[in-house]
């Protein structure tokens, strides 16, 4: 299954998942109706009462959805996470947050946010968001403590997996939904406490009233045991297959079996394992977790067996092997910082890099022969030579280079001066700018950039660096935020025309920064169809085949034609590039966002064969295609870096 059909089949559990919800609400509302029938014998009690409890889980629900979002960040604070400084030096914390940056890298979506739960002893993990822009990695301290960089690097892989796949969004809409059903439960669990403390500071007097208040709060437990039950039923049919999925992603992605394995029997051999102490809060994220956090039943477990994982990685082990690592791992727990030292992978800034060559990068023009379905299927389906490339292209980059795209205060200007012109009568312009929206002291750090550690910076390498400064960026303040995208605007048309990296840069700026200020409007799956899409289609091809071939009007057509040709192999719609030329696909990316996912997979690949049709791909047209995938949220790995 790949990215699209994965998509698809999301979209379809979706209604599935709608459908339980409702059986859920109806058979507590039922169970409630027939209690206050039994008790009053009033049809209009029956009435009332079932409005109510539509009410209270409604409201429930309403208020749960509107507590979270603030997407992935959200949800790993109410964790109690805490965040990774970009400086920090602690060998656990840093080791995390290279592994996440490669893989960030290779898969071709923004950094995201990094998240330690503390005082958590199990080994575990969860990413959440509504989207990969405002994504949250969270990871226990034992992950930190006990897993090597191998281990780690497969669960880090596993969570991109949910990531790439759009499993957060589900997940996260899942955590407001079910909360919904969960509240008559909370009710009574509520009453009796307050049943309870009352008690003790007023002894034995009021005993009718209370024993209605016992009543009620029993009353709650049990018929919200129904909400409890159907609650776990659904998360149990959501997350299992997924996880499955998640954990063949991640072989596929690190082309090794033994860290993943690793981590699994970790878990199986510890006594922590990766159970959650923190109870209420596993109870509510159970079916985003990498491993079981609270050890339900088999019916309501919401990851397969632990063994039976394993085995689909090493098909040879066996359960006895288990209790032989318990028996092991009860007096001397692994240590995964010393597991590296000996097998010599701890390293001061980027693990494994100084192990591989440095990064060849794409000259302009390279000649590629390149397969638009291949293309389509790598979408967020990064495999192994795209993370090997990811950590040379990581390595290409400079330490100094990296710790700036990681610091709050200097990500701006970095931004800023990869957009300085070599003209310099033009670069007078944009410094004009920024000192007048954003001050002249960031233009003297932008400068100093430009002129040190950017010059000579290959262009393959711009986006890549820019990705890394995504998140320090969308660290800063809302109206800052908006002052600084604005200033990027007046750069990239101070000279009155727009390059391919210009706007790339740009665009990239609206889907992967300002879309995490509101996540949770990140639009729903589509399903619109190519045929209600012709116009924007043709915009877009035709855009696509003038920046490929600028000057050769002949062969602009006949890559304009090839990729129509994918998608819309009926329609004869006529060559006709728009005179604002890039600027014009401004109005397109919101109607083909909306397009079904399977529709999607045939726009990636008509992109591509127009791109390719001379056997020629440009830094800049890589580019493009990248930025095409990302504004549609269908994120492509690091392709066509390497010539």
């Amino acid at each position: 299954m790949n990215f699209f059909e994965h998509q698809a089949q999301a979209r379809r559990n979706s209604g599935r998942l709608l459908l339980l919800f409702a059986l859920a609400v109806i058979a507590i509302v039922a169970v409630l109706d027939a209690l206050v029938l039994v008790a009053t014998g009033s049809v209009r009690g029956v009435l009332w009462c079932t409005l109510l409890t539509l009410a209270v889980i409604a409201l429930a629900s309403l208020y749960r959805i509107a507590s979270l979002r603030g997407g992935g960040e959200v949800v790993a604070v109410q964790m109690g996470g805490t965040e990774v400084p970009a400086d920090t030096r602690d060998p656990a914390l840093r080791r995390l947050r290279n592994v996440v940056e490669e893989i960030a890298i290779a898969s071709g979506v923004p950094m995201p946010r990094l998240y330690v739960l503390e005082q958590e002893n199990g080994i575990n993990a969860f990413a959440a968001g509504y989207s990969p822009a405002d994504a949250a990695i969270a990871v226990t301290r034992g992950s930190l403590q006990r897993l090597n960089r191998d281990e780690l690097q497969g669960v880090i892989a596993h969570e991109f997996s949910h990531i790439l796949n759009g499993d957060m969004r589900l997940n996260i809409r899942l955590m407001g939904v079910l909360f919904g059903i969960l509240m008559i439960s909370l009710i009574g669990k509520r009453v009796l406490l307050h049943l309870s403390a009352g008690s003790r500071i007023g002894g034995r007097r009021g005993l009718g009233p209370i024993s209605i208040v016992l009543v009620i709060g029993v009353t709650g437990i049990v018929v919200g045991s129904i909400g409890v039950f159907f609650g776990r039923l659904i998360k149990a049919a959501v997350s299992r297959q997924r996880e499955v999925l998640a954990d063949a992603s991640a072989v596929q992605f690190t082309r090794q079996t033994q860290g993943l394995a690793g981590a699994l029997k970790k878990i199986g051999g510890l006594a922590e394992g990766s159970q959650l102490a923190d109870r209420a809060s596993a109870e509510e994220v159970s079916h985003m977790l990498f491993g079981e956090g609270l050890g339900f039943s088999r019916w309501f477990a919401t990851h397969p067996p632990l063994v039976e994982r394993i085995q689909r990685l090493e098909p040879s082990f066996r359960t006895e092997q288990l209790q032989r690592l318990r028996g092991t791992w009860f007096a001397n727990p692994p240590d995964g910082l010393a597991e590296d030292r000996a097998l010599g992978l701890a390293r001061s800034d980027v693990p494994g890099v100084d192990a591989l060559a440095p990064a060849a990068v794409a000259t302009v023009t390279s000649r590629l022969r390149v397969d638009p379905r291949q293309v389509a299927a790598q979408v967020a389906t990064p495999a192994d030579d795209d993370y090997q490339q990811a950590i040379r292209l990581a390595g290409t980059l400079s330490p100094q280079l990296r710790e700036l795209a990681r610091d709050r205060e200097a990500a701006q200007p970095l931004l800023l001066a990869l957009l300085l012109d070599a003209d310099p009568a033009v670069a007078v312009l944009q410094r004009q700018a920024v000192q007048a929206q954003l001050g002249a002291s960031v233009v003297t750090r932008l400068q100093a950039m430009a002129d040190g550690p950017l010059h000579g910076l290959s262009r393959a390498l711009r986006l890549p660096l820019a990705a890394l400064a995504f998140p320090a960026l969308r660290m800063a303040p809302r109206p800052q935020l908006r002052a600084f995208v604005q200033c990027i605007e007046a750069l990239v048309h101070a000279d009155g025309r727009i390059s391919l990296f210009e706007y790339c840069l740009s665009r990239l700026l609206q889907v992967q920064v300002l879309a995490a200020l509101d996540p949770s409007r990140h639009p729903h799956f589509g399903r619109r169809k190519t045929t209600g899409v012709r116009q924007e289609l043709s915009t877009l091809l035709a855009v696509v085949a003038r920046a490929g071939n600028l000057g050769d009007e002949a062969a602009a057509r006949r890559a304009y034609l090839a990729g129509l040709q994918r998608i819309l192999p009926h329609d004869h719609l006529p060559y006709a590039p728009p005179s604002a030329g890039v600027l014009a696909l401004d109005a397109v990316w919101a109607p083909l966002d909306a397009l079904d996912p399977l529709a999607k997979q045939l726009l990636v690949e008509a992109v591509t064969a127009t791109i390719s049709h001379n056997q020629r791909v440009s830094v800049a047209e890589a580019e493009l295609l990248r930025t095409i995938c990302a504004t549609l949220h269908c994120p492509l790995p690091a392709l066509l870096q390497v010539a």
